[in-house]
C-alpha cells in the first residue's frame, strides 16, 4: 500500500471515498515516501514561539520568548529539560507538568502545520461530508476528522476542504465538540510550497498559523540538548 494508515486508524468506520481522498492529499503533498523520509522541521508558531522536531526521534525544542522558556522534550521517553527565565528547573513535579505543557503545544502547532499528512493516524475516523466551495469559491470535497481518545482534546472535530483540481487540503473549520452545528472558526490552508521533498502550507493569507517554515537533513545536536539558542530560528 503507498500509504497505509497508522495503526489504530479507525479504517472500518470511515467512508472509502474519504480514505481515497486522503491518499490523494497524502501524494499531492509530495507523497507518502517524501514524508517518511522529511528528518527536521523547523517552524514559528503565531509568532508565539519557534519549535524545532526531529520526526526520527521524537526530539522537539520550543523556544518561547515572552515567557523567556525554553523546552527540551523526548516524545519517546516523556522526558524534558526546562529553562524559565534564565534557570533551569530541576524538580521532578515541576519538570512533569512542562512537559505536559510542552506536549501540548508540540501537538496543537504541529497539526496546524502538517494535518494533511495525518488524516490517516492513529484514533481517527474520516467521513466524507459531501461537495462544497471554499470561502475563496474553490470547488472541493469536505472530509470529517473526529478523534477517539486521542490527543487532548479527543472531541474536538475538523471539517477539511480538499481542492477537487490539485488534491491539496484548502481550507479547515474548528468544532470544539463534534456535537457543535457551526464552526466558531473556518481557516484558510493556502500558499503552498516545497520544504525539502514536501509541500507545506505556511504564511497563510489570513497572517495565521506557521511561518518562517525550514526543513533539514540534520542540524547541530546541541539544537535538541543545548539551551542556547540555534541561529536558524525566527520570530
Amino acid at each position: 500500500m503507498i500509504n497505509p494508515a497508522a495503526p489504530g486508524f479507525n479504517d472500518a468506520g470511515s467512508d472509502a471515498e474519504a480514505i481515497v481522498i486522503a491518499d490523494q492529499v497524502m501524494e499531492a503533498m509530495g507523497g507518502r515516501e517524501a514524508w517518511d523520509e522529511t528528518q527536521i522541521i523547523s517552524w514559528n508558531f503565531f509568532g508565539r514561539r519557534h519549535l524545532v522536531w526531529n520526526k526520527e526521534t521524537g526530539q522537539v525544542r520550543i523556544d518561547i520568548p515572552a515567557d523567556t522558556a525554553v523546552y527540551l522534550l523526548d516524545l519517546q521517553s516523556k522526558t524534558i529539560r526546562a529553562e524559565v527565565k534564565g534557570e533551569e528547573i530541576v524538580n521532578q513535579d515541576s519538570l512533569g507538568k512542562h512537559f505536559k505543557k510542552a506536549e501540548g503545544m508540540w501537538i496543537n502547532d504541529s497539526y496546524w502545520l502538517v494535518m494533511p499528512f495525518k488524516l490517516k493516524d492513529s484514533g481517527v475516523t474520516l467521513k466524507y461530508v459531501g461537495r462544497d466551495s471554499t470561502q475563496n469559491g474553490t470547488d472541493s470535497d469536505v472530509l470529517q476528522l473526529t478523534f477517539d481518545d486521542v490527543g487532548n482534546t479527543p472531541n474536538n472535530m475538523y471539517h477539511v476542504w480538499v481542492d477537487r483540481s490539485d488534491h491539496l487540503v484548502k481550507q479547515w473549520a474548528f468544532y470544539a465538540q463534534y456535537d457543535q452545528e457551526k464552526p466558531p472558526a473556518i481557516w484558510p490552508w493556502d500558499n503552498y510550497q516545497t520544504y525539502g521533498k514536501i509541500k507545506i502550507s505556511a504564511d497563510r493569507s489570513d497572517g495565521r498559523g506557521p511561518k518562517f517554515v525550514q526543513v533539514f537533513e540534520q542540524v547541530d545536536q546541541g539544537t535538541f540538548t543545548d539551551f542556547s539558542q540555534p541561529s536558524f530560528l525566527k520570530f
